[in-house]
């Protein structure tokens, strides 16, 4: 046996508007009934008080009842009186009930039907009675002459039948109104009801209450962000991961998104009406991919955002980008050692085995010395292994990469709060448009670079400083200071000078300081803080990210990055991170 289907929420109210519709129009009309009958009444009661008394002080109805034959004066008096009054009798009758007027001329002189003992006493007295006429209301009212003796008695009547039949052409029209209420009632029921099934989609509250339940149950479990805005652009549903990701609070349902203090790009992303698909925007602490859907439907309906974090995966982006350049640093190294490796082959087989020896070993010490300089001022691994692999990109664009001599990062010493994920994003970023600005062709008329502090190089490949300051250590380069790179010589100065970047690492007890300068084109007026703002780029569409996500690890740091100019006549980027908490400072 099939089990009916529970009828739909819209049937349930549609039903439920139905009946209580038609409650009221019946009680209205119940109500409304009764207040006719019990006015029709009242209005038959006044009507024969006010005929009553009309007779009852009328002088000629005591002349005539002094007369012989009060009949032959009275019954035309009354019966015209009748008429006009729209009454069913007026009875004028002795003291003692005896009729002298009746509509009927066969009740003359018989004793009149109902109560007259207060009518007597002077007073003038109503009541509903059932007479010869059937049951009426009826008013007595006594008769004076000038000495205030009552000589005789009026009754006025209306009998019941005909209030009824004034009441049934009132409750006729009640009816007709009654049921033209129910009809238009029942009619904006169902008008109200179709347009409340097409919303619910036929389903009963049993249905709707699951649904309900899923969609709270499955808002909160997704852990990427959903974010639906109304049509002025106003937050309508958000859920966990978005109040994550944007840093929003338990009141962000009702504001507006331009109110939220979010990224200008992010906030233009959010307020505009064309659909976006993975954009990605940089908030403070992340980096997200933003897609949006405007709601159809003919009208500014609103947009359904969909927010993920990017910001995990855009460090690992980084992190194997570097390890790319690495690679591509260890097959350019391996390539140059097979050539090396080549030239001291041919040294022995031309009998010059010392020869073989002496260039085989310099190039031992060579790479053993740059090794040991960057293990030695830097013993944080992560860095040591990014300023080795950063020194042989460089190399590889003819381009210097000089390590201060005041760098020194001991190992341990940076705090758990500064993963070294970040700080590859930083320093790698840096060095990396460090390179690319120093690297580029100098337009026509530029100043030739300056000189890495002194004119000579040592043997070492360190150039000597002015007298008393402490040598650079050089991280790219080759002894006599000849580029290894094809291209390095359409990148050199006026004077001879190889382009270059100088490194700064150092940690002392309250900060870690990261400061990257190079000899490039340097900075314009005012591009001091544009640069870090997402999507700058000289080098044109599609670039200009690095230095957003700079500032964005900066950020989570609690550092600070500034860009000035540099004195190699480029740029100059300085990170400070702290090393401590405010609270272990004190």
């Amino acid at each position: 046996m099939r089990i009916p289907r529970p009828r739909s929420l819209a049937g349930q109210l549609f039903a439920m508007q139905v009946v209580l519709v038609a409650a009221i129009v019946g009680g209205f009309a119940l109500f409304s009934y009764a207040m006719d009958r019990s006015q029709a009444e009242e209005t038959a009661r006044r009507q024969t008080t006010a005929t009553a008394a009309a007779v009852a002080d009328h002088p000629s109805v005591v002349a005539a009842v002094r007369s012989t034959d009060p009949t032959a004066l009275l019954q035309p008096y009354t019966e015209r009186l009748r008429e006009d009054a729209g009454v069913d009798f007026v009875v004028v009758m002795a003291p003692d009930g005896k009729r002298w007027t009746h509509p009927e001329p066969g009740q003359i002189g018989h004793v009149y039907l109902g109560h007259i003992d207060e009518a007597r006493k002077g007073r003038t007295v109503s009541e509903t009675y059932t007479g010869t006429l059937g049951p009426s209301v009826r008013t007595v009212a006594p008769v004076r002459d000038a000495s205030g003796k009552t000589v005789a008695l009026v009754s006025a009547g209306i009998t019941i039948d005909k209030i009824s039949e004034q009441l049934g052409r009132q409750v006729t029209a009640l009816i007709g109104m009654a049921g033209a209420a129910l009809a238009l009632g029942g009619l904006g029921a169902y008008v109200v009801n179709a347009r409340l099934r097409r919303h619910t989609h036929g389903m009963n509250a049993a249905e709707l209450s699951r649904m309900h339940t899923y969609h709270e149950a499955t808002l909160h479990a997704v852990r990427e962000g959903l974010l639906m805005l109304d049509g002025q652009r106003r937050i309508a549903l958000i859920n966990d991961g978005a109040r994550e990701l944007l840093g929003l609070g338990a009141d962000a349902v009702g504001r507006s998104a331009g109110e939220l203090g979010l990224p200008p790009g992010l906030t233009g992303a959010l307020l505009g009406s064309e659909p976006r698909v993975d954009e990605l925007h940089l908030t403070a602490e992340r980096v997200l991919v933003v897609s949006t859907q405007p709601v159809v439907g003919g009208e500014r309906r609103g947009t359904v955002v969909t927010l993920r974090d990017h910001t995990e995966l855009q460090s690992l982006t980084g992190e194997l980008d570097s390890e790319r350049g690495f690679t591509q640093a260890l097959r350019a190294q391996a390539h140059e050692a097979a050539n090396r490796l080549h030239t001291v082959v041919s040294l022995i087989e031309l009998g010059r085995v010392d020869e073989a020896v002496e260039f085989a070993t310099a190039e031992l010490e060579l790479a053993q010395v740059l090794t040991d300089r960057v293990v030695t001022a830097v013993g944080e691994p992560v860095l040591a292994a990014l300023l080795l692999g950063k020194a042989a990109q460089a190399n590889e664009s003819g381009v210097e990469l000089v390590l201060t001599d005041d760098s020194r990062i001991d190992d341990g010493v940076l705090p758990p709060w500064l993963p070294a994920r970040d700080l590859v994003t930083v320093l790698g970023n840096l060095i990396d448009n460090a390179v690319e600005a120093s690297s580029a062709p100098r337009p026509p008329g530029a100043p030739a670079v300056p000189a890495p502090r002194g004119d000579a190089r040592s043997p070492t490949g360190a150039a000597r400083s002015p007298a008393g300051a402490a040598p650079s250590r050089v991280l790219s380069g080759r002894t006599g200071g000849a580029p290894e790179h094809a291209g390095a010589a359409a990148h050199t100065g006026a004077a001879g000078t190889r382009p270059r970047v100088e490194v700064t690492a150092r940690a002392d007890e309250d900060e870690l300081v990261l400061r990257v300068s190079d000899t490039g084109p340097g900075l314009g007026p005012g591009e001091a803080e544009a640069v870090f703002a997402r999507g700058w780029s000289t080098r044109g569409p599609g670039r200009g990210l690095g230095l957003a996500l700079v500032r964005q690890a900066v950020h989570r740091g609690g550092g600070t990055v500034e860009a000035t100019r540099s004195p190699c006549g480029g740029a100059e980027f300085t990170v400070r991170l702290p090393l401590r908490t405010s609270e272990a400072a004190v």
